[in-house]
């Protein structure tokens, strides 16, 4: 199971200035910052995220980064 820590530990570094406990963390990125999700997301757990899935409820917070991974995971 993918955890929300998991997340915080992957986009922590990458993402120094965004509020990963954000209320709404959709609302603290730009493109730049959506996209680095989705390539580091995409790398680390090997699975492919398409612009389709930067949706703003699969990018509210990190509990709904994890669901998402979860999902796409068993889609393999």
């Amino acid at each position: 199971m993918i955890s929300k820590e998991d997340i915080r530990s992957l986009l922590e570094e990458a993402l120094p200035l965004v509020d990963l406990d954000s209320d709404f963390l959709f609302s603290e990125l730009d493109s730049l910052g959506v996209t680095t999700i989705l390539m580091l997301l995409s790398a680390h757990y090997d699975i492919t995220l398409e612009s389709e899935d930067a949706t703003p409820k699969n990018l509210k917070s990190l509990e709904s980064l994890a669901a998402l991974v979860e999902a796409k995971l068993r889609e393999k």
